[in-house]
């Protein structure tokens, strides 16, 4: 598995889940930065900005990262569309702003950019506002200030429909993209559940989840005691999976519950890999000395089994 470096701490949680699934369809593959840049297309400097968490991958590579991988590209798709909306929501001086993003050529923004400054700030309006009065109809004409606030206004209104317009776009593709992702994460809740996990230690009690129409999430607790001289919660056996952001069942509440125990607080055991469990993963992984990455893997479960 490669030894990646940290991801930079402002990054928004969205982008980090992508990446994060994309470093490991990489490892799982075994592919090279060379190789990735030859199978997909993008060459392997892109995929060394893309995967270090400086710009986000295009669309077209992310498809063919899941493609190279096997794996379904319509989870990693939806990610994509997330995280693409909150880089794009970034505070103006961030890293990377104001850069082409989607793989968009310069020369392709700059033409885009010059015919919107033509077809915007030289309009018909604003011209016919600026042009010079015929003779003799100076007294009819308006003053300089009435005529250069005609113009400002003529101007102005095609940028205030076309922000509108952009907006409520923006809008509806994050709200569509929000409602996949959360049909994704039911789906793959439900074949959790179907495969039900493995046993508890004998004589731990474990939660069940309730029965009524309101209840959305199984309910988890910590059952700690010490077998074979590792640490069990009674929610999971793991010992070698990998648990990351945007994951949910018994294996996560189980590194919640051994996070507690270490005096490493997650928020609370409920089964959902989110930004306070992942901030936990990290800081153990700083106390433990392992590679701070916010990714319960092999290394990290090892020493949370104690």
């Amino acid at each position: 598995m490669s030894r990646w470096k940290a991801l930079p701490a402002e990054l928004d949680p969205r982008v980090r889940q992508l990446l994060v699934r994309l470093r490991r369809l990489k490892d799982h593959n075994g592919l090279t930065m060379r190789q990735l840049a030859v199978r997909t297309g993008y060459s392997a400097k892109s995929w060394e900005r893309y995967l270090s968490g400086r710009s986000v991958p295009p669309r077209d590579a992310v498809e063919a990262m899941a493609r190279i991988g096997g794996e379904d590209p319509t989870r990693l798709l939806a990610l994509h569309e997330v995280a693409v909306a909150a880089w794009r929501d970034r505070p103006l001086g961030s890293p990377g702003q104001g850069a082409p993003e989607e793989g968009v050529p310069e020369h392709a923004v700059t033409e885009h950019a010059l015919a919107e400054t033509v077809t915007t700030d030289a309009g018909p309006s604003a011209v016919a506002a600026v042009a010079p009065a015929p003779a003799g109809a100076e007294a009819a004409a308006p003053e300089p200030e009435q005529a250069t606030t005609s113009a400002t206004r003529a101007a102005e209104g095609p940028r205030i429909s076309r922000r509108a317009l952009s907006i409520a776009l923006v809008s509806g593709s994050v709200a569509l993209v929000l409602a996949a992702s959360a049909a994704v994460l039911v789906a793959v809740r439900i074949m959790d559940d179907d495969k039900g996990g493995a046993p508890a230690p004998a004589g731990h009690a474990v939660s069940t989840a309730a029965t009524t129409p309101a209840a959305t999430r199984a309910a988890y607790s910590c059952h700690l005691a010490r077998a074979d001289g590792h640490w069990y919660a009674g929610n999971s056996r793991a010992t070698d999976s990998t648990v990351a952001y945007g994951d949910s069942g018994p294996q996560v509440a189980e590194v919640q519950c051994l996070l507690r125990r270490a005096g490493i607080s997650p928020g609370g055991i409920d089964g959902m890999f989110g930004p306070l469990t992942m901030g936990a993963v990290e800081r153990f992984q700083r106390q433990a000395h392992l590679d701070v990455d916010g990714i319960a893997g092999p290394r990290t479960w090892k020493a949370l089994r104690g």
